[in-house]
């Protein structure tokens, strides 16, 4: 129990600190379209990019597939600029099903990208130990981060967009156009050619 408590607070400690701000810019994009109302589903949501990035953070640290770091360190600032142009091309239709669906597909497959951008991080902390349990841990820390954040997030949005923006897509614009903005930046400074 206190090797899971040691990597669940590893996970946690990762996604809550300013050196994570891509992911927490990415779980944001994917965020923004969700009101308080639909908390379940955008739990659901973040679960779906979670089993995303465990997949490729087991396949990336048992050596079954081999990357270059550098294009996914550029992969990941484009999967939050593509999810923000998305929501800023749908965000009159945002509340659609169809849309909403359609992001538990992007941030399962794009889970899938930022699981490999933290399997450096994670191989050099296990040190070729035992990785089942350290892995649950992180994955399970970083999941209850996830969470934390997109829930404040939300909570701040209502009251904000509720007072600043009269329509929802609005809102929409005004946050995916910061991210989209922060996401080119970390692209120009990742290019890998």
């Amino acid at each position: 129990m206190e090797e899971f408590k040691v990597w669940f607070f590893v996970g946690y400690e990762h996604i809550v600190n300013k050196d994570a701000l891509d992911h927490i810019l990415f779980v944001l994009a994917l965020s923004c379209l969700y009101d308080l109302r639909m908390l379940k589903k955008l739990i659901i949501l973040i679960t779906a990019f979670t089993i995303g990035h465990s997949f490729t953070l087991i396949i990336s640290v048992l050596d079954l597939v081999s990357y270059n770091q550098k294009i996914i360190e550029f992969a990941i600032p484009s999967t939050i600029a593509i999810t923000c142009l998305t929501n800023i091309s749908k965000r009159n239709s945002s509340t659609n099903s169809k849309i909403l669906n359609r992001n538990y597909w992007i941030a399962l497959i794009f889970g899938l990208i930022h699981g490999l951008g933290f399997s450096n991080y994670l191989k050099a902390l296990l040190g070729g130990g035992s990785i089942l349990l350290p892995l649950f841990g992180f994955n399970v820390g970083l999941e209850i981060g996830q969470i934390l954040i997109i829930m404040i997030f939300v909570f701040v949005s209502h009251w904000v967009s509720g007072l600043v923006f009269p329509k929802k897509s609005d809102w929409i614009l005004f946050v995916s156009s910061i991210i989209l903005g922060i996401s080119l930046l970390l692209m120009s400074e990742a290019k890998f050619w």
